[in-house]
């Protein structure tokens, strides 16, 4: 990484379609598609009376049963899947679905048309590669269905089977519309996603220039303040140096104050153009950006405890990462939660290994809602009054806080993960004395942290900011 490269700005450049499918909204969508599945088998088999292969069917829906179960058992309810996952689950109920077209006619069946559901939701929430992927396996599975199918059949013995025609053109429809409907939906969400990251810059440079406003102001009035003030010591140490001639050393040193005094000028006009990049302001210690970000809770009645070091056997300095916006206001948010429902302490440990870098923030106050932990991280988030809630009168939480910290961290790298210090259930003399609530922050070393050389680097010169 380069140190004239600006950090922030990798909130706007990066994609945001990567891990914000949530699996819990893809496994409610698929227990929809099996409930419905079950219902038209049925239907179809006891109703109509077609002759279904009843049993493969239903081993084709509670395949999607048990990979569910499975699902909601391992991962908590908040857990966003990458790109890679989210395909993945896709391509398992496109397979499903057309496994279950395969036993049921195939194109004959009017259901074929819900082939087109993976590959909408792959065009509004994934990258133009799973997309494709996804588009491309569609339109060759449902090709294949039009040849290979176990026909529907009645009661009676007849076969149901549309004239091949009818078969060409509803293929042509399912084809047409895999293609036009994902253009169309990629389209449609790459605009939002472009107006929001477009919003999201404007308030970036809004929030910069105000700044550099501000600052401009400062200079500006420490420049006119100190303009006569050092006029005057550059008048002074001329008329000194001409009347030390004939004391070198002395008239040397009134040299050196006007030099002084020109130099003092010339920084105090240099600062007051606008644009000038500080670039000694760009990275920390990793205990600086904590301490920073933990300052403004410091004094509201709880103590803030601080212990950072390596850890698994590391031994070498302590890392410098990157001030980034979202790093510091992510931190500061999980800070003030601790603060507000703390009894007495928090404290804050960071670690830092070969490859990794770990934050810890722990609290002494009654810990995260047992029921709520995997559903921790998702904004609007509402519960019923408990007894903590006396901690903070008036307050009624929406999980924004929450959210927003989650967000901002894990778009710069970060795993964030949400548990409770201690056991519950222990009794009050065994209760450890950080037994509250304890969110984990830990980024790979490289992701946030400057290289050796780097950090070791001479800043030099500050640089005007471009655009």
């Amino acid at each position: 990484m380069s140190l004239t490269t600006d950090p922030a700005l990798d909130l706007v450049r990066q994609d945001t379609r990567s891990d914000w499918v949530r699996l819990r909204t893809l496994l409610v969508l698929r227990w929809l598609a099996i409930l419905g599945q079950t219902m038209t088998v049925v239907l179809a088999s006891f109703y109509f009376g077609l002759r279904v292969e009843l049993g493969l069917c239903f081993l084709a829906i509670g395949a999607s049963v048990v990979s569910n179960l499975i699902a909601m058992t391992i991962f908590p309810e908040n857990q966003r899947l990458s790109d890679r996952d989210a395909m993945l689950t896709l391509l398992f109920d496109l397979a499903q679905l057309s496994f279950l077209l395969f036993l049921t006619g195939g194109l004959n069946n009017p259901f074929a048309l819900l082939i087109l559901g993976p590959v909408t939701i792959s065009a509004t929430a994934l990258t133009m590669r799973s997309t494709a992927i996804l588009g491309a396996l569609a339109i060759g599975l449902i090709s294949l269905l039009a040849y290979f199918h176990v026909p529907l059949t009645l009661s009676t013995g007849e076969i149901m089977e549309l004239p091949d025609l009818y078969i060409l053109g509803f293929w042509m429809a399912i084809v047409i519309g895999i293609v036009f409907l994902s253009a169309y939906a990629r389209r449609i969400s790459s605009e939002s996603h472009s107006m929001s990251q477009a919003l999201l810059a404007t308030q970036m440079a809004l929030a910069r220039e105000q700044k550099l406003t501000d600052l401009g102001g400062v200079v500006a009035a420490a420049a006119h303040e100190l303009g006569t003030p050092l006029a005057t010591i550059k008048l002074v140490s001329t008329e000194l140096a001409e009347e030390l001639e004939n004391y070198p050393e002395l008239a040397e040193d009134a040299r050196l104050i006007r030099d002084q005094a020109d130099r003092c000028r010339d920084i105090m006009r240099s600062m007051g153009r606008a644009g000038k990049d500080d670039l000694h302001m760009r990275s920390a210690p990793l205990e600086e950006i904590v301490r920073e970000a933990a300052e403004p809770h410091s004094d509201r009645g709880i103590e803030i405890v601080t212990a950072f070091g390596p850890a698994g056997g590391c031994t070498g300095p302590q890392p410098i990462v990157w001030r980034k916006p979202e790093i510091i206001h992510g931190l500061r948010n999980f800070v003030q939660n601790a603060v507000d429902f703390a009894e007495t302490r928090v404290w804050i440990d960071g670690q830092w290994i070969n490859g990794e870098i770990k934050v810890k923030i722990v609290d002494d106050g009654p810990g995260f809602p047992p029921d709520l932990l995997g559903r921790l991280g998702d904004p609007f988030l509402r519960r019923r009054s408990r007894d903590s809630d006396s901690q903070r009168p008036g307050y009624e939480g929406m999980g924004l806080g929450l959210f927003i910290a989650k967000t901002l961290l894990e778009r710069s790298g970060a795993k964030v993960t949400f548990h409770n210090a201690s056991d519950p259930f222990l009794l009050d003399e065994d209760t450890p004395p950080r037994n509250g609530a304890m969110v984990e922050l830990v980024w790979p070393r490289d992701a946030i942290a400057l290289h050796q050389d780097e950090a070791n680097a001479p800043l030099g010169q500050n640089q005007p900011i471009t655009a």
